[in-house]
């Protein structure tokens, strides 16, 4: 049976793959995932399914970066990358990753922040080089523990990867 990958926006996910989707990312993070994916509001998820089976998941939100202090880009930000540990090495965090690629065009840019930044290196995503900040309304908040990638899309303006990048402050996970 081939791999089956749906887009999927999370006001269209029933409570049962829902809990399906927090259970494949529990794990595959190896810690309970229910509150961070319950933060993640307004996201567009990407489902794999192998075999019959929840295999992978991504899933996208909409935030804000900033380059150098240029108007904030509409980056999709992606988030929970996760691929079932008893499937991996078969190309399913791949082809969730490749699907990504390509339902973010609309977007002026897709961010995220890596566990493996060989893997995102292989889908075209590029690691940030500049320093990191996050938008507080008391000014920036550095973050020079973070690592963040990009990934270009037909709408991104030049862009220079050694500036300093800011995204607005959100509850949980910064970056």
């Amino acid at each position: 049976m081939p791999l089956v990958i749906a887009v999927v926006r999370r006001d269209e996910i029933g409570d049962d793959l829902w809990r399906r989707v927090v259970a494949l990312c529990d794990r595959a993070f190896d810690e309970d995932m229910e509150t961070i994916l319950a933060d993640l509001i307004d996201s567009t998820h990407v489902l794999a399914e192998f075999e019959g089976v929840l295999a992978g998941h991504a899933c996208w939100v909409t935030r804000w970066l900033s380059a150098d202090y240029r108007p904030p880009l509409r980056t999709a930000y992606i988030e929970a990358v996760a691929t079932d540990p008893n499937l991996q090495r078969r190309g399913i965090g791949g082809a969730t990753m490749k699907r990504v690629g390509r339902e973010i065009r609309t977007y002026e840019l897709g961010g995220l922040c890596p566990n493996y930044p060989e893997f995102y290196a292989r889908f075209g995503w590029e690691t940030w080089r500049g320093p990191l900040a996050i938008r507080t309304h008391d000014g920036l908040l550095e973050t020079p523990d973070e690592h963040v990638m990009i990934l270009r899309t037909p709408l991104t303006p030049r862009i220079d990867l050694d500036a300093r990048l800011t995204a607005e402050w959100r509850p949980g996970e910064v970056w």
